[in-house]
């Protein structure tokens, strides 16, 4: 942790830098490309996950936050753990740094990358377009009129698949925590059991609604209940949200929900149904797409999901 001393130093420097009615002790103009480094290493929680979203090597995304830490003469990020922690310098930057950021993007929008045409092609499982994409989606259809926006709701399989064969630009997913590096990991998801009355729990075998394979809450759904040696079947199958939540509203069965998607009416079922661990989500960008209109959505999906992340 940086001294007393080196703390009340760099809170000076961000006074002069911000009030804009007094002359600054020392004129420090900032880089917003290292700004922009650092937020991105903080949202990402890795300057290797950093520099992939910025189109850079890691050592590179190391120089630049030697750079902004030079600039400001104090630390930003506590580099003795294994995990990105920011040093109380670094708090207090961060959200400076996301308001000059949105600033310069509003401004490049507006007067420049305002006119950039083309076509983004955007991917996503059903349930976070249901619920996260209109927020994302009219934001950026206002900034960029003439960026036309192509979205496919699929299973995450899929949309890894599309990407692969450069049907997509970039595409949400979803991911197991302990699984592979893949992609830019936005937020983790909790995943609920819910159902329509708690005493469906008294039925035997536990009838399910769930997805087809291979969507990774059915996956949960199956590991958890055979591991816990409760006796379930298939009482409702179905690749539509929509119809997953018609037939837990009649009544049908159990299904498994984020947390934020579960609505009022439907009950969220503890013991003796186990714990669900959490779903990851994360932004993966087709290479040769971190250019030009795919950049701006990516940065706009992270800028919007980042608000609502559960961790870093």
């Amino acid at each position: 942790m940086a001294s007393t001393s080196t703390s009340l130093q760099f809170i000076s420097v961000m006074a002069d830098i911000t009030n804009g009615y007094e002359m600054p002790h020392r004129l420090v103009n900032l880089d917003l490309e290292l700004l922009r480094a650092f937020v991105a290493v903080v949202e990402t929680a890795s300057f290797t996950r950093a520099a992939a979203l910025l189109g850079r090597t890691q050592p590179a995304v190391s120089l630049q936050i030697r750079r902004l830490e030079g600039q400001l003469r104090a630390p930003l990020i506590d580099r003795t753990g294994k995990s990105i922690s920011l040093t109380l310098e670094g708090a207090a930057l961060l959200p400076q740094a996301r308001r000059l950021l949105r600033v310069n993007d509003e401004i490049v929008a507006s007067l420049g990358e305002g006119d950039l045409e083309g076509e983004v092609r955007f991917g996503a499982p059903e349930d976070i377009a249901t619920l996260h994409l209109p927020a994302i989606l009219g934001g950026f259809a206002r900034s960029h009129p003439r960026i036309t926006l192509a979205v496919t709701a699929d299973y995450t399989a899929n949309l890894l698949d599309q990407l692969s064969r450069g049907l997509l630009d970039l595409a949400l997913i979803k991911r197991e925590p302990v699984g592979p590096e893949l992609g830019v990991r936005v937020w983790r998801e909790p995943l609920v059991w819910v159902a329509q009355d708690a005493a469906i729990l008294e039925t035997q075998p536990l009838p399910l609604i769930i997805a087809p394979a291979p969507d990774i809450y059915r996956k949960r759904a199956l590991a958890a209940l055979q591991q816990a040696d409760i006796p379930f079947r298939a009482a409702f199958t179905s690749p539509s949200l929509a119809g997953q939540m018609a037939a837990l509203r009649a009544g049908l069965g159990v299904g498994v929900l984020p947390l934020a998607m579960a609505p009022r009416e439907l009950i969220v079922l503890g013991e003796p149904l186990p714990k669900l661990a959490d779903s990851e989500i994360a932004l993966v960008i087709a290479r040769g797409a971190t250019d030009g209109p795919a950049k701006l959505l990516a940065q706009e999906v992270l800028r919007t999901l980042e608000r609502g992340a559960t961790g870093p």
